[in-house]
């Protein structure tokens, strides 16, 4: 056993003793200073809330500061309640203001009210122009904190405004260059300005900014960050004014929760807003059960389809061995080409109006997927069961594979055209689907070449 690990049984140990007193909460805090941060919040994300806020409340400013920033913004709002009223105003003042908006967001209005006006004056206003935005706005993850350079400067007066403004601003590495009514003008880096000559202008040295309007969508935004390879990304209102900064570390948790919600929802489920180990088991269910009764209630379009054809499967009972292959490859295959979609809808390589492209891309995809199978289906099928048997379970996945893959392809654009989250539409939706319609086209095709 590691001494980490030694050290995380002994905090263990003590979080679960019924009573505490002094000498136990005095060695809970000795054990808890010497863990990591990473440890300490995931003992405080898995821990049962009780147990989670009795080891924040021994916590150092600095150590319950830094684990108060890594945990989710659902997560900080479950502990405020549980905290003493001091340590929550010391927190909540040294957060970020977009971090804080965050927060608030979850929070009860009355004591989200109560917070916020236990800020001083320019925090409360940062705030207050960060949570003025749509939630799912990039403008809810700019910080309003930026240093920005007037055109006129020399490079040698801009480093000197850069090193006394420093500790104010997000960050320093990317400087917005406005004019008087801080219209965005364009951004120069710090590095191109320590290695510029100390009498050039800072207009003749910025250059075109990639920004983003503060109420352009969070997932976007975020995107066109990473296309573009910043560290920073300026924020604009609509006439053009800079009110905000996007940082790396903001556009990463975007896409975190982006991701998240669509791995959760292509799998039949809905995300969980805290860590795993700490939900409660009925949220752990309400988030899977909804989803497996509607797919519960659609299979049942299977069931009808094998109960019209059911006497065809009285007559040629062979034909039910291949119903799981047929159905599963169908489901497989419109995954593989609902996947490849949804990603390349959210990265921009495919809009909505690329509609058709996808459609003819996804049927010859398809198609050729569907001749290799076929090919090996007809032979196997063919010499264990006869060439009539190979000939239906041939031409059964050459079309099944060519449907499911325009399904596949097609669903998740559909789904954007509708305003709906393509990844709603993608796995659980298009195996449904295609089960059905697979087998409508095998017990046709059957019934063609069998003469049933």
């Amino acid at each position: 056993m590691t001494p980490a690990s030694a050290t995380i049984d002994t905090v263990l140990a003590l979080l679960r003793r019924e009573t505490q007193d002094e000498a136990h909460l005095e060695q809970l805090a000795l054990e808890a200073q010497t863990l990591p941060t990473a440890e300490l919040v995931y003992l405080v994300e898995t821990r049962p809330s009780t147990e989670a806020a009795l080891l924040f409340r021994v916590l150092g400013k600095a150590s319950a500061l830094a684990v108060f920033e890594a945990l989710p913004a659902h997560h900080q709002a479950e502990l405020i309640s549980a905290l003493r009223t001091q340590q929550v105003a010391d927190i909540i003042g040294e957060l970020d203001p977009d971090d804080r908006a965050s927060l608030f967001d979850e929070l009860p209005a009355s004591v989200a009210e109560r917070l916020m006006h236990g800020l001083d004056a320019d925090e409360r206003a940062m705030t207050t122009t960060v949570l003025g935005y749509p939630r799912h706005a990039i403008g809810r993850y700019m910080s309003p904190e930026v240093l920005a350079l007037a055109p006129g400067l020399t490079v040698r007066e801009a480093l000197a405004h850069v090193r006394e403004r420093a500790e104010e601003a997000e960050t320093i590495y990317l400087l917005p260059v406005v004019d008087s009514s801080r219209i965005l003008l364009g951004v120069v880096g710090l590095r191109r300005l320590l290695v510029a000559d100390g009498d050039a202008l800072v207009g003749d040295l910025a250059h075109e900014a990639v920004h983003a309007a503060a109420t352009d969508g969070r997932e976007e935004a975020a995107r066109r960050f990473f296309a573009a390879k910043l560290l920073a990304m300026p924020i604009v209102d609509g006439e053009g004014r800079l009110v905000g900064l996007v940082t790396v570390d903001d556009a990463v948790e975007i896409l975190e929760q982006e991701n998240t919600e669509d791995s959760a929802r292509t799998s039949g489920s809905e995300p969980l807003p805290r860590a795993y180990l700490s939900t409660p088991i009925l949220r752990v269910v309400r988030s899977r059960i909804v989803w497996l009764l509607v797919l519960a209630i659609s299979a049942i379009l299977t069931v009808q389809v094998l109960e019209v054809f059911e006497d065809r499967l009285d007559k040629v009972v062979i034909l039910a061995l291949f119903i799981p292959l047929l159905t599963g490859t169908g489901g497989n295959t419109g995954n593989q080409a609902a996947t490849t979609v949804t990603r390349a809808l959210a990265v921009g390589e495919v809009r909505v109006r690329d509609l058709p492209r996808v459609v003819w891309r996804e049927l010859r995809v398809g198609a050729v997927l569907g001749v290799v199978l076929g090919s090996l289906g007809f032979v196997v099928a063919g010499l264990v069961y006869g060439a009539s048997i190979g000939a239906v379970i041939g031409l059964t996945l050459l079309s099944i594979c060519a449907m499911a893959a325009i399904v596949g392809g097609l669903m998740p654009l559909v789904a954007k055209r509708v305003g709906a989250d393509p990844a709603v539409f993608s796995n659980p939706f298009i195996s449904t689907f295609c089960d059905a319609t697979g087998l409508i086209i095998y017990f046709s095709i059957a019934t063609a070449v069998l003469g049933l």
